[in-house]
Order: C-alpha cells, then sequence, then structure tokens
C-alpha cells in the first residue's frame, strides 16, 4: 500500500502528468481539495472508488483516512492543486505518514504560474531584461511571511515577481512593489489560470487596481516585471549562428571538437 501525492496542475483536467492519470486510475482511494481539484480530473478514478473532498477536514481526519486504508491495504491518491512543491501543505501529511511508517510517493505537477504565463503567451525570463523568476505570497493566516522575505526585498532584485495568494491585498503590492519596478511596469493578473472560467487584466502598477476592482479574489496571480509583452530585449545566444555549442560547433577551433564528427556508423 501506498499513499500517492500528485499535483492534479492549475485546473484544466488534461494538464495532468500521464503518471498522475495513472496512478489516479490504479488507487482506489482518493483524497482531493475540492475547491480547486475540478471535476474532470476525478474522472480517471476507477469504478468504486472511496472518493473523500478533503476541503472540510482537519489535518487529523486527512490522516486518519490514510491509515485506514493503509489498514485496508489500499493505494491512495491524494490530489493538490498545480504543484506539490509549493504551499501544498504536503509536507505535514509526508511527515506524518512517515512516523506512522506508511510508504509514499510524490508525483508532480503543472504549477499555477507555468499555466499564468502560457495563457499570456509570456517567456517570464527575457535577455537583458530579467532572468529569475520569484514565486511569493503575502502574509495570510494560515502562513506568516518571514521577516526576510518581503516583496520590496525580492522587487529589489529586478526579478519577475509570481505573487500568489495575495489579490486581497493588492494595494499593498503595488505600494511596496513601485519603488522598485516603477508605476509604469507591466503588471499581469490571471484568475483561474486555464479554467474554462478564466480571466485576465493586464495593466500596469500606476493602473491595475482600477483595471481589477473587484471582479477577482481567491485564485488570482499577480505577475509583476518588465518581461511582460516586452518586445525591446536581446536575443538569446542560444541560436546565434557564432555560437560555439556541442550540437552545433562553429569555427576552425571549436569547444566539443569531437561532436563535429557526429555518431559512430
Amino acid at each position: 500500500m501506498t499513499v500517492h501525492f500528485i499535483g492534479a496542475g492549475p485546473g484544466a483536467p488534461d494538464l495532468l502528468t500521464l503518471r498522475g492519470r495513472d496512478l489516479i486510475a490504479a488507487s482506489p482511494v482518493c483524497l482531493y481539495a475540492g475547491s480547486l481539484v475540478p471535476e474532470g480530473v476525478l474522472a480517471h478514478c476507477p469504478a468504486g472508488a472511496r472518493k473523500v473532498n478533503t476541503a472540510s477536514l482537519s489535518l487529523a481526519q486527512i490522516m486518519a483516512e490514510m491509515a485506514a486504508a493503509h489498514g485496508r491495504g489500499q493505494d491512495v491518491a491524494r490530489l493538490h492543486s498545480g504543484d506539490l512543491s509549493v504551499w501544498s501543505a504536503m509536507g505535514e501529511q509526508l511527515r506524518g505518514l512517515r512516523e506512522a511508517g506508511i510508504p509514499y510517493t510524490v508525483t508532480p505537477g503543472v504549477p499555477s504560474f507555468a499555466a499564468a504565463a502560457a495563457t499570456l503567451g509570456a517567456e517570464l525570463t527575457l535577455p537583458g531584461l530579467a532572468q529569475s523568476v520569484v514565486l511569493t505570497r503575502t502574509s495570510g493566516r494560515a502562513s506568516a511571511m518571514p521577516a526576510a522575505e518581503s516583496l520590496a526585498n525580492f522587487a529589489a532584485t529586478g526579478a519577475v515577481l509570481a505573487i500568489h495568494l495575495s489579490i486581497h491585498v493588492l494595494p499593498r503590492v503595488v505600494a511596496e512593489l513601485g519603488p522598485h519596478y516603477g508605476m509604469d511596469c507591466p503588471v499581469a493578473v490571471v484568475w483561474r489560470a486555464s479554467w474554462p472560467d478564466e480571466r485576465v487584466v493586464r495593466a500596469k502598477l500606476a493602473t491595475i487596481e482600477a483595471a481589477v476592482g473587484d471582479s477577482m479574489e481567491r485564485t488570482a496571480l499577480i505577475l509583476v516585471g518588465h518581461t511582460l509583452g516586452a518586445e525591446d530585449f536581446a536575443k538569446s545566444r542560444l541560436y546565434a549562428e557564432d555560437y560555439d555549442r556541442r550540437y552545433r560547433p562553429v569555427g576552425t577551433a571549436p569547444r566539443f571538437p569531437e561532436e563535429r564528427e557526429g555518431p559512430a556508423a
């Protein structure tokens, strides 16, 4: 028996890995976050599977469900939205399973910031503008932010910020970022990225509050950075004709001369 933690993706049922799909189909028990995991993902559960919406359960109750399945020798598909590596509360569940001696696996999922960038048709890291993306949030009731992890500190680097769980404090976000990015910095707010009712608002820091108004809440992601919508950026050297690389050696003394000969016959 194994508990399989599975990143269920940002919302679209087909943004699910093949491994995740197959594990769901092979598990007679499915625990899922009902407010964020779409019904289409649950369609992969086998006939007769026990499906438990954990939205109203405490950690102790969730762990009890896993322990009961362990006692019956049944695999569990534990579904969380997006990817499990950030803000999933998986860590405390894994700790409990280790203490109980219950085996588990972890299968990654498509994170919400990647789905939002895809919706925008954006590469978040562009040469000469930004080469880092910071996934962050503001303090909330469930988890406070460490003092050093402030929006202002991250903004001072010039990186693109993907700010989660913070649409309810948008005025504060604007106030903290404006001095670092400038009020003309592009912003995009994507609500429920990849869901059928997905909504997008694009503006500048100076105008984003008015543009969003009260149209979005909870699951909206705020993206801030000078790469959003940029056209004036340098080309990557990766595909430059004079760039000497392993699979495209250039010049009379290439860096990787052994690759020039091609594969052995």
